[in-house]
């Protein structure tokens, strides 16, 4: 049984078509959904959800149907919405616990599960503070924590890391990332960066005015290409003039050369440079595509709206 199932799934806001007629069938992983402004990615969600009653077709959540069973499916599914909705004079174990009680766990289940699941997402030691001291960080945490203390089967997280710096983003994704590899739990993580989608992601839903552009095992997306790429402790210009003697094309990316490998013998001629220079070989791989070069530039940077 796939995780998600749709047939000719279609929602229409009066003369505006949000999804339509999409056909989709997903197994269990970590699913990255993109797409450009007023794509159809949240609109895509809420059905999932059981939250949105489609306007035709159909779509299933690990067997039960959207339509009909959206209570039951509720059960099974942590959802982490992008928009602020916590809140502000109640602390994060009084929230969380409150959340995981009415996704059906016993008072005292949900008083340890919301401790467990606090320390897990890094906020064990702030849990007892109201929420309207909390950074936006620290918000995000807490999102986050009440969408996984029910143990669910899968996760709707729609823009995860919206507003955090760097620092915050690169956290949150290896939380993600970590739910959905040790943990065992399906995720699907809706993002305007295709950066993150890489980062994290298995599989990648493309949406584009509310029709499903593609469904790709990332791995195929970002396949190794014929370019090697050579990154040397300094001379890193020396290396790329004895290559170009050799008769090999350099192209400088940045610390990185990048060079066309036709064969292997490519290999032995880099390494007998690197020894002859007495360089510091720091890095010598095959390049992969890049989910950027697969994209026109809007998307890189539209970000979804509540409609989306």
């Amino acid at each position: 049984m796939p995780l998600i199932r749709t047939e000719q799934l279609t929602k229409r806001y009066a003369t505006v078509t949000a999804l339509d007629s999409l056909d989709l069938e997903l197994e269990s992983g970590i699913i990255g959904l993109v797409g450009a402004n007023g794509a159809g990615k949240s609109t895509l969600i809420k059905l999932l959800l059981g939250l949105l009653d489609p306007t035709s077709g159909k779509g299933e959540v690990m067997g039960l149907d959207v339509s009909r069973q959206g209570p039951e499916l509720r059960q099974f599914v942590g959802y982490m919405p992008e928009h602020d909705c916590l809140p502000t004079d109640v602390s994060a174990t009084e929230f969380v616990s409150h959340m995981a009680q009415i996704s059906g766990l016993p008072h005292a289940a949900a008083r340890d599960r919301t401790a467990e699941t606090l320390r897990h997402v890094g906020l064990f030691e702030e849990r007892y503070r109201e929420i309207k001291g909390y950074s936006t960080g620290m918000k995000q945490r807490v999102k986050l924590a009440q969408a996984l203390v029910h143990d669910p089967r899968l996760m709707l997280l729609d823009e995860p890391t919206n507003g955090l710096d760097p620092e915050g983003r690169e956290e949150m994704l290896t939380l993600i990332r970590r739910i959905g590899t040790e943990f065992g739990i399906a995720i699907i993580l809706s993002s305007h960066l295709l950066s993150e989608i890489e980062r994290v992601c298995d599989h990648l839903i493309e949406i584009e005015d509310g029709r499903l552009i593609r469904s790709s095992p990332m791995a195929e997306l970002t396949a190794p290409t014929r370019v090697l790429a050579i990154e040397v402790d300094g001379g890193r210009r020396k290396l790329a003039d004895r290559l170009e003697a050799a008769g090999i094309s350099v192209t400088e990316s940045g610390r990185v050369l990048l060079v066309q490998k036709d064969d292997d013998s490519l290999l032995d001629i880099v390494r007998d440079a690197v020894v002859e220079l007495d360089l510091g070989l720091v890095r010598l791989e095959q390049s992969r595509r890049r989910l950027e070069e697969l994209f026109e530039p809007a998307t890189l940077t539209a970000q979804d709206d509540s409609n989306g």
